[in-house]
């Protein structure tokens, strides 16, 4: 069950009008009090292994994430008329959603805007609910295959990139760039040139810790040595845990030294916010439910990140 998360973004057509949430604070650095959020993908993959489909019943799908004491949602979302559909659930099981994530491709430049003007128009309909945090992973050439783009492509990208940065500044949110695993091919190319290309004011960081790690062939020392590159640069922690390569149903002890990395990101003051994206693949263990293992997850989190 190896699912890539934009196959799912359109499990977000909620029902429902628009309601106002709590405001979360955020101090524009790296420092903030935003509670351990989880992102919807790992939920997505929990229901397919049970043949249920995450947005089918949107309402039955985050009573289950609130049985799990989790208090914070990131989502992703396509469009801004999404937003107004989820605010309602979100207000009625008491959750806040300190992040989101959106789609973007930016390597060309008119799809490069209508990407930006889209990003745009849904932070614009995230004001109700307090969101600081607005991630993104831009789109492959193409999903699944090995091709790389071109340094003119990269340099396109980049300027956008930053240019989405500084333009949600402005509306007092941050904007984060994730990877997947295909960034970290050809000498990590892509990965780094959207963070030398850009303004650290205008582009933070998401490390999603496990795609860094298999990206760049299970390597701790590459995961090691990107933190120490880019660590102050890191707004928000994907975390997600595997053993012997395979993704496990809980966040606990495996592959990737977590202990190692808090005590890294304390020692170099990073606070980032943290949110769990625990998901399954094809060859993960079976042996729990999505509320059982979610439970498990933020006992760990709070071991380790304390």
């Amino acid at each position: 069950m190896s699912i890539n998360r934009r196959h799912f973004l359109n499990t977000l057509a909620l029902s429902a009008g628009g309601a106002f949430l709590p405001e979360l604070s955020f101090s524009g650095s790296l420092e903030n009090t935003f509670p351990v959020s989880c992102n919807q993908y790992s939920w997505i993959t929990f229901f397919g292994r049970e043949g249920r489909d995450w947005g089918a019943n949107p309402d039955v799908s985050l009573s289950e994430f609130a049985a799990t004491g989790i208090k914070a949602y990131e989502p992703a979302f396509n469009h801004a008329d999404e937003v107004p559909k989820l605010l309602p659930l979100l207000k009625k099981y008491k959750l806040v959603m300190p992040s989101v994530y959106v789609n973007t491709s930016l390597h060309q430049s008119e799809e490069a805007s209508k990407s930006l003007e889209s990003v745009l128009a849904i932070a614009d309909a995230l004001k109700p609910a307090g969101t600081k945090i607005i991630v993104t992973n831009p789109n492959p050439i193409k999903w699944g295959s090995g091709e790389d783009k071109s340094d003119e492509e990269l340099a396109e990208q980049a300027r956008n990139l930053d240019k989405l940065g500084a333009e949600l500044k402005k509306k007092g949110m941050s904007l984060a760039y994730h990877t997947h695993d295909v960034e970290l091919r050809a000498a990590a190319r892509e990965f780094h040139h959207m963070l030398l290309a850009t303004d650290p004011k205008n582009v933070s960081l998401c490390l999603d810790v496990h795609w860094v790690y298999r990206g760049s062939g299970n390597s701790q020392v590459a995961l090691f040595d990107i933190v120490k590159l880019y660590g102050n640069r890191i707004a928000e922690l994907h975390l997600r845990q595997s053993k012997g390569g395979i993704w496990q149903e809980t966040f606990g002890p495996g592959d990737i030294d977590y202990a190692r990395l808090a005590d890294v990101l304390k020692k170099m003051n990073v606070k980032p916010h943290l949110v769990l994206e625990q998901c399954l693949e094809k060859t993960s263990p079976n042996t729990t439910n999505a509320i059982e293992a979610h439970k498990a997850d933020m006992v760990y989190v709070k071991q380790i990140f304390g």
